[in-house]
C-alpha cells in the first residue's frame, strides 16, 4: 500500500485548499481512507473518513461544514477540501489506508501518506 500526496499550499484566510493523494498497490475501493492533519508543535488530529467504494464520508464534528472528501476512483485518487482557511488550520495533512471500518484511531491505520503542508498566512 503506498499513498502519494500533493506537496505545499500556500494560501490566503477565507479562501479554499484542496490536497490529494494517489493510492496504488492495492484495490483503491477496499480500504477506507483516514484523513488527519498535524499543526506545528500539536498532535495527530482526525479530521475523518471517506470509504471510496460506497463514496461515503465521515466527518469529525470539528470540521462540519467546511471539509469535504471526494475520490476519483479511476485514477485511485482522494481530495480533501477545506474551505474558510484560518490561520489554525496551518497543518501537515496526511492520508492513511485502513483496511476495515473507519476508525478515528490513528494507531490503527495501514499506511500512511508523507503528508502536505498547509500554510495560511495574510
Amino acid at each position: 500500500v503506498q499513498l502519494v500526496q500533493s506537496g505545499v499550499e500556500l494560501r490566503n484566510p477565507g479562501t479554499s485548499v484542496q490536497v490529494s493523494c494517489k493510492a496504488s498497490g492495492y484495490t483503491f475501493t477496499s480500504y477506507y481512507i483516514e484523513w488527519v492533519r498535524q499543526a506545528p508543535g500539536q498532535g495527530l488530529e482526525w479530521m475523518g473518513s471517506f470509504d471510496p467504494g460506497d463514496g461515503v464520508s465521515k466527518y469529525a464534528q470539528k470540521f462540519q461544514g467546511r471539509v469535504t472528501f471526494t475520490a476519483d476512483t479511476s485514477t485511485s485518487t482522494a481530495y480533501v477540501e477545506l474551505s474558510s482557511l484560518r490561520s489554525e488550520d496551518t497543518a501537515v495533512y496526511y492520508c492513511a489506508a485502513r483496511e476495515g471500518p473507519s476508525s478515528e484511531d490513528v494507531g490503527r491505520y495501514d499506511s500512511w501518506g508523507r503528508g502536505a503542508q498547509v500554510t495560511v498566512f495574510s
